[in-house]
């Protein structure tokens, strides 16, 4: 039986799967399946896969259901005690699982551990982005707030959990990782591993769609995360709200430019968590948001390219 299952769902991902299954087949531990779930692919995945000749990598074919579908689809088919999830287009650092056995291993308790994730454009370069957290045992106050974890290839879960808490839930488009990792903080604790071990590509499939989109998906998440949650922790949820407009106003200034969208979400924050203007992101963004202000679209991107750089 094998140690880790790793789901990899794909939609006409061909671009860069080839790349993504040699990163994990190049793990330092073995004892690993990889179930490939093709989900409704028109591309030549399936001639693609019959050329593999390592064992333990499997495809699964069924129509498009989505991206929750197809892990769910791969949970089901898992044999393995752990499972990780990697999209198609992603990259791992070689002693990535390895290093989520071992502490998974000598933690009992924990339900997930996660990796430090930096971000790479489509070339595999680092774009001078990252996700760090120091967040661990009991985080559910935390993650509610700000999910430290998503991307999902940044997880290693107990495969055990799944039978407590369900699958992902087909219903949601966008925040589908945040809803899981949330459900299994509400009964496991977390461990994180902190190296940068999790490599996210940006490119314009993950980065074109709008705020309009993706705030009305995460508030369904942020309601259903809150619908049976203690009343001593209602408070949460008007910061849960202010984060995803700080995001928001994030994706306005870095993807868009656009300065008059970027200064509607901030002030959005403020108005479900007025405490927000204390702190240091709140700051950064302020800064961020006048430089964009003074230099304009053009120059402004000329700066974050200068500081990527550096």
């Amino acid at each position: 039986m094998p140690k880790v299952s790793v789901i990899i769902p794909a939609n006409n991902a061909m671009n860069n799967q080839t790349q993504t299954l040699k990163s994990v087949l190049q793990q330092t531990i073995t004892e690993f399946e990889i179930l490939i779930i093709n989900d409704g692919s028109s591309d030549d995945i399936v001639e693609w896969s019959s050329q593999i000749s390592d064992s333990r990598v499997k495809l699964i074919s069924q129509i498009n259901q989505g991206v929750s579908a197809a892990r769910n689809t791969g949970i089901c088919n898992a044999q393995g005690e752990y499972i990780a999830f990697i999209d198609a287009d992603d990259l791992w650092e070689p002693t990535k699982l390895e290093k989520q056995v071992i502490c998974l291993d000598a933690n009992p308790a924990a339900g997930l551990v996660y990796t430090w994730t930096a971000f790479i454009d489509q070339f595999g370069q680092p774009i001078g982005v990252s996700k760090v957290s120091h967040a661990e045992g009991n985080v559910w106050e935390k993650i509610v707030i700000q999910d430290m974890i998503s991307p999902g290839g940044s997880a290693m879960i107990r495969a055990e959990c799944f039978n407590k808490v369900g699958l992902f839930d087909v219903e949601l488009t966008i925040g589908e990782d945040r809803d899981m990792w949330t459900r299994i903080a509400t009964n496991y604790p977390f461990a994180v591993i902190k190296e940068f071990l999790t490599l996210y590509r940006r490119h314009s499939n993950n980065t074109t769609l709008s705020n309009e989109k993706i705030i009305p998906q995460l508030s369904r998440v942020i309601e259903k995360t809150f619908k049976n949650a203690p009343k001593h922790l209602l408070y949460l949820k008007e910061r849960s709200y202010c984060w995803i407009n700080i995001y928001a106003a994030w994706s306005s200034i870095q993807d868009e430019q656009n300065y008059s969208k970027a200064r509607y979400y901030r002030k959005q924050a403020v108005k479900y968590y007025p405490q927000i203007i204390f702190t240091l992101m709140y700051l950064r963004q302020t800064v961020a948001l006048t430089t964009l202000f003074l230099l304009g679209t053009q120059n402004y991107t000329k700066v974050r390219r200068i500081k990527k750089s550096l």
